[in-house]
């Protein structure tokens, strides 16, 4: 049995010069996916972004609904997962980006609740010295107690490194392609494809119909940036695709690290760039990464509570027992837990930062401010 809806899901993400942003605005103006596809054009050059080309694409759609149904077929034929932006299972930090991609193809599992998350991207043309840069950092994570989810692109140098060590130390791992998943290129890739998936996920917004084209890979930097909370450029030249991640992390208000390398090095020369303009924090280890991140392992520190006189409603205990069990976890998870409205979550949290109790972090995250007794 065909899944209508999201043979419409598949279809509105790709009609031709959309967009994530006003595919997003047509469905809070229109409101149910499929009546996008059957709303009048007069209608839909009502809603602001929404121009003739794109209306007229909108309102001609057989071409783009016939492309939708076979690419269907080949995701249940391939046991291909997918996530809708307005999805709970829909990657939190993400979804938080204005242009994330309305719909994600992936194989694995991509539930990052409760998980630290860090991208690491770089040259293609990665050296002996980024290479154990890349190793040592995700080595020296697992060393001083953290297992981060580490997100990549699969590609030659960096990105295979990054996959590889992650594998090496038992952390799961995202790849996240240029393409369709009918394929993994760099094909001798598709060993390394196959061990990301038992213990992580190979992500694309990609339908296997798109042209498999260079600015595709750009594109997909953006997912790269927008799944983490923060990302490490461990290698680059003065261009190239991992300082326009770089840009993209900052734009989505994460934190950007890189390791710095003497003037005449070609492929230091993009990270040197980063730290002199201030787009990113030098580092030399691992335990840099956990300072700047608040990573620190919890001690028997406790957070002040009617001890110190602070008076707590009884939702505010029960956030605040959320946060001592779960490391940074995001509101969609407190809401979970608590079985809270998203508003009445939101309010209590609020309340707590004004009682210098919680502070949230870039994405949407909380924690504690702790406090000895």
């Amino acid at each position: 049995m065909i899944d209508e809806l999201l043979q419409y899901k598949i279809a509105l993400g790709n009609v031709a010069g959309i967009g994530a942003t006003n595919a997003k605005t047509l469905i809070s103006y229109i409101g149910d996916i499929k009546s996008i596809f059957t709303e009048k054009k007069q209608n839909l050059l009502k809603i602001p972004g929404i121009g003739e080309i794109t209306a007229r694409k909108i309102s001609k759609n057989s071409d783009i609904l016939k492309l939708a149904e076979t690419e269907l077929e080949f995701i249940i034929k391939n046991n291909i997962k997918t996530t809708f932006y307005l999805d709970k299972d829909y990657p939190y930090l993400l979804k938080q980006c204005a242009d994330a991609p309305l719909l994600l193809f992936y194989k694995g599992n991509i539930n990052l609740y409760n998980k630290k998350t860090l991208s690491i991207v770089g040259t293609r043309k990665v050296t002996g010295e980024g290479k154990n840069n890349c190793n040592n950092l995700i080595e020296g994570l697992c060393n001083i107690g953290h297992k981060p989810i580490i997100i990549s692109g699969l590609a030659y140098g960096v990105d295979i490194c990054a996959h590889k060590a992650a594998i090496k130390n038992n952390l799961p791992t995202f790849a996240v392609l240029g393409h369709g998943l009918d394929r993994i290129y760099p094909a001798n890739h598709a060993s390394t494809a196959a061990e990301i998936i038992e213990n992580g996920a190979i992500i694309s917004e990609f339908a296997t119909f798109n042209k498999f084209e260079r600015q595709n890979f750009l594109r997909r930097n953006r997912i790269i940036a927008g799944l983490s909370e923060a990302t490490v450029v461990i290698e680059s030249a003065s261009k190239g695709g991992s300082l326009t991640t770089a840009d993209m992390a900052n734009s989505y208000d994460r934190e950007v690290f890189t390791f710095p390398g003497r003037p005449s090095d070609k492929y230091s020369a993009g990270c040197n760039m980063l730290i002199k303009r201030h787009r990113a924090f030098l580092i030399e280890k691992a335990k840099d990464i956990e300072y700047i991140l608040s990573w620190e392992e919890r001690s028997t520190k406790k957070v002040v509570q009617q001890n110190l006189f602070v008076e707590l409603t009884e939702d505010e205990k029960i956030l605040i027992k959320i946060l001592e069990d779960n490391n940074k976890p995001v509101i969609d998870f407190i809401c979970k837990q608590s079985k809270m409205t998203m508003n009445k979550v939101s309010a209590t949290l609020l309340m707590l930062e004004f009682k210098n109790l919680v502070r949230v972090l870039p994405g949407k995250i909380f924690e504690l401010n702790q406090v000895i007794y």
